[in-house]
């Protein structure tokens, strides 16, 4: 899973293919806005890609258009080259329409569509406070109301995949139309998979690549995927797409020793396995982790192998807390072994560590803080700090 990863050994992904290659590997990473010392996305890829800088996502997804944003494990980054996958979604949303019970008369929706089409055309990628659309509007894929229709309605362009994100500052999205943007034998290209199973066995192959190692039971790794990341969900048709990628040889059955469950890797990931028997010991690195890095989709799955125990503390009430706000894990070679709150400071241009929380039983040798030390010197330059200061 680590060598998978690049979290292992030598760098595996570098530079801007790096972070191409990455995210075509690994399906899609999550985008969360929240940015208190670099957001999610941003965090995934520099514990993986060799020289990463936040300019260089920014312009895969804006400029270059490699990337665009997409809904597939909740909000996502995804490869470009999936586009065509996704287009049974937009479909949906194209029939659905903006709502099954519109508050105005129907056509009223489809004026609204053309008014921000006809803005767009005139004055170029625009955010949803610069135009005022006015009307009373209801999507069940959205929100509802009349407070931000402008927003709705933009929103709603996106999911039918007239519009994209064209760009964002801070956490405000910019819109414009798709056929500017993406080449028209690819923005009109049809489903490749028609079927629905085999689109799920798509979505859930994707996941378990994702990962690296992945179990046949309810997950939060398969979120977003029909009813099979609910709790409460019965499990007849991932057990059937489980079956069939086995009976195709896409998937291969793992034993782990001590581990109850069987756990399942991308017959393409094989030849992991056997690098790590040629070299079983491969250089150690230390990173710090993003909360919704993939690498860690599955917490259960993590505490059974790593016996690491985490939980995102951003939405957990301040009483409640064990750690911080903004926690996260700091993986040395094969082993997790602790945590850090750590804060960037744009004004002072300094990385504040709030804590470091180590788990018990590891030492705190000279060679183990010494190592700290210099994943943080890399953590800081990252984040454009030019200094590391604590309040431990």
């Amino acid at each position: 899973m680590l060598l998978k990863h690049g979290l292992l050994g030598e760098y595996k992904f570098i530079g801007k293919q790096g972070v191409i290659d990455f995210i075509d590997q690994t399906s899609c990473i999550q985008f969360d806005p929240v940015d208190i010392c670099g957001k999610n996305a941003e965090l995934t890829l520099q514990s993986r890609v060799k020289g990463f800088t936040k300019d260089m996502l920014d312009e895969l997804l804006y400029k270059d258009r490699k990337l665009f944003d997409n809904y597939d494990k909740c909000l996502c980054i995804n490869s470009i080259k999936d586009w065509s996958y996704f287009e049974r979604y937009r479909k949906s949303a194209r029939e659905s329409g903006l709502s099954s019970e519109l508050l105005d008369p129907p056509e009223w929706s489809e004026q609204l569509k053309n008014q921000a089409r006809s803005y767009i055309c005139e004055n170029g990628s625009i955010n949803s406070s610069e135009l005022t659309l006015k009307g009373r509007l209801r999507w069940s894929g959205g929100y509802n109301g009349t407070s931000n229709v402008t927003r709705l309605v933009l929103d709603y362009m996106c999911s039918t995949g007239e519009m994209i994100i064209h760009h964002k500052k801070g956490t405000r999205k910019y819109y414009d139309l798709a056929e500017k943007h993406i080449p028209a034998q690819l923005l009109n290209a049809a489903d490749p998979l028609l079927n629905e199973f085999d689109h799920l066995k798509w979505r859930v192959l994707r996941r378990i690549g994702a990962i690296g190692l992945l179990w046949n039971r309810s997950s939060d790794a398969w979120l977003y995927i029909h009813d099979l990341w609910k709790a409460s969900s019965k499990n007849e048709n991932r057990n059937e797409v489980f079956r069939v990628l086995s009976d195709e040889g896409n998937i291969i059955a793992v034993v782990v020793e001590g581990l109850k469950d069987v756990l399942y890797c991308c017959a393409s990931d094989m030849q992991l396995i056997e690098e790590v028997l040629r070299n079983p010991e491969p250089k150690p690195r230390c990173e710090l982790i993003a909360p919704l890095d993939p690498f860690i989709w599955d917490r259960k799955l993590i505490k059974s192998l790593f016996d690491f125990e985490y939980t995102w503390e951003i939405y957990t009430p301040d009483h409640k807390r064990k750690y911080g706000v903004y926690v996260l894990p700091i993986l040395w070679g094969e082993r997790f072994i602790g945590r850090i709150e750590a804060i960037c400071d744009r004004k002072d241009y300094s990385l504040i560590i709030k804590n470091i929380w180590y788990e018990d039983g590891v030492k705190q040798t000279k060679n183990l803080k010494t190592t700290v030390y210099k994943c943080l010197k890399r953590f800081a330059k990252f984040n454009g700090c030019n200094n590391i200061s604590d309040t431990i």
